[in-house]
């Protein structure tokens, strides 16, 4: 099997920024997008993406049979919720590896919740999402979004081989949607896919990064 590049990894923070300037867009009310609230914030951030990476998820969408959607789960995570997150996983981790390194530790926190410095979600290119039939239900993916590696026992990983056919088979319709409009996966979660961060620009060969940490208060009106 392919070694998994995790977020921790010292090659994505090596990945040099060029920010195109691209605004946070909401995606509620985009026609045809449907928005999760399981992951709902007080100001909305969760409901935005830059707006190239919402153009091509509109154009993966397309590109899914008839009667199949994304449900979008998460896009944009402020910087300091981004940090609570990493912080708080890290510290169950140390709970449970106390003998383990700060180096060791990050690098099992970061296959599952990135490094805040490096980290998708803030940049505003990350989306987590699953596939759902027209009225919302959602189809079997061999894992709730969000599920961590050692409730899943490790199915979360978009390779992960002890998953159903069914799950399997809708894995790779979202990949091949997704791939096709020009998104990379996090191969630790089938959930989460980005655009124009530092792990695509790696992944992907891009010569740097289009965005940055982006700013909240930057919005398309």
């Amino acid at each position: 099997m392919t070694d998994i590049i995790t977020l921790s990894d010292s090659r994505v923070a090596a990945v040099t920024e060029q920010e195109c300037g691209e605004p946070l867009v909401d995606l509620r009310g985009t026609p045809g997008l449907l928005i999760d609230p399981r992951q709902a914030d007080t100001d909305g951030s969760y409901a935005h993406l830059r707006s190239g990476a919402l153009s091509r998820l509109l154009d993966a969408q397309s590109l899914l049979p008839a009667g199949i959607k994304f449900l979008v789960v998460e896009g944009y995570r402020p910087p300091d919720l981004q940090r609570r997150y990493f912080e708080q996983y890290a510290a169950t981790l140390r709970a449970a590896h106390p003998d383990a390194p700060p180096g060791r530790i990050r690098e099992l926190a970061s296959a599952y919740i990135s490094p805040p410095e490096v980290a998708p979600h803030v940049s505003g290119g990350a989306v987590d999402l699953t596939l759902c039939t027209a009225d919302g239900t959602e189809l079997p993916l061999g894992t709730e979004v969000n599920a961590t590696p050692e409730e899943s026992a490790g199915a979360c990983r978009t390779g992960a081989p002890d998953i159903g056919a069914e799950a399997r088979a809708n894995r790779a319709l979202m990949a091949q949607a997704l791939g096709t409009a020009g998104f990379v996966n996090y191969p630790t979660e089938w959930w989460h896919w980005s655009y124009g961060d530092r792990y695509w620009a790696l992944l992907s060969g891009a010569p740097a990064a289009r965005y940055g940490p982006a700013a909240a208060s930057v919005r398309a009106v």
